[in-house]
């Protein structure tokens, strides 16, 4: 496992000193989910949930170099077909729960999720979405507030009492899929890393400790994965921003990331 993380290093160094990881910059955008998806071949969503409070950027969290970054690695470090645009570019699109391609997504990415207020019929629609086979991944919220409230939404679509929230060790197999990950990763915004000195838990002894906490249907298949106290997607996102925050997060947090799509 080390090699493999010792790959995921060479990539990523080899990407930063060539145009910054294709452009690196900020202004790459997406789309919102096409009718008809253009092959089979795997690709990530971005759930653009109704706002109804602030936490961060919203569901804007991240996006899009989390996913555009994350679905560039996956393709080469595993053999997973993953959907790609003519010019060599990964697909990846935006969805609404509104929108009738929420059923074509087989995953759906969500940054602070703390910021979502769900309807009825919107959390009528995940709930279908994700009891037909769908996958959601909440990261990058912290501390006891955001956790409060997201929790609260997703009673609305997952009663509590009958798809009770667990929290995963390093035991369960997602820890181990392809790599292995020995510890659960606390990975800080960058900014605030900076900021900081180096610190990691950016809302200090209330986030000091990461979670992985999922949500199971009858069967046992993982519905829902929530990392807590931790910002994986940076890992994504920031990669080509920092060498010194590349080498520090990134390998553990790709690693962490394709054992969670696979």
């Amino acid at each position: 496992m080390i090699t493999l993380l010792a790959v995921l290093l060479v990539l990523g160094s080899a990407a930063y000193s060539v145009a910054q990881f294709r452009g690196g910059g900020r202004g790459v955008e997406g789309e919102l989910a096409p009718k008809n998806f253009p092959d089979g071949d795997f690709v990530i969503c971005r759930l653009v949930y109704p706002e109804v409070r602030r936490f961060g950027q919203g569901w804007r969290t991240d996006y899009p170099l989390g996913e555009r970054n994350l679905s560039i690695r996956f393709s080469e470090l595993t053999r997973t077909r993953v959907s790609q645009r003519r010019d060599g570019e990964p697909n990846h699109y935006l969805v609404r729960l509104t929108d009738d391609q929420l059923f074509s997504c087989p995953f759906l990415m969500a940054g602070d999720i703390g910021s979502a207020g769900f309807s009825q019929t919107d959390a009528a629609r995940l709930r279908e979405y994700l009891l037909k086979g769908g996958f959601l991944w909440t990261d990058d919220h912290w501390g006891s507030e955001e956790w409060d409230v997201w929790t609260r939404e997703l009673a609305k679509v997952l009663p509590p009492g009958e798809y009770p929230i667990e929290e995963l060790t390093p035991a369960d197999p997602i820890f181990k899929t392809q790599f292995v990950v020995p510890e659960m990763l606390q990975i800080p915004n960058i900014g605030y890393w900076r900021r900081s000195g180096g610190d990691t838990s950016e809302q200090g002894a209330d986030s000091a400790v990461p979670h992985f906490y999922v949500v199971r249907d009858h069967h046992g298949r993982i519905m829902v994965a929530m990392t807590h106290n931790t910002d994986i997607a940076d890992a994504f996102e920031r990669e080509a921003d920092d060498p010194e925050f590349f080498a520090r997060f990134s390998p553990r947090g790709y690693a962490l990331g394709i054992n969670v799509l696979l």
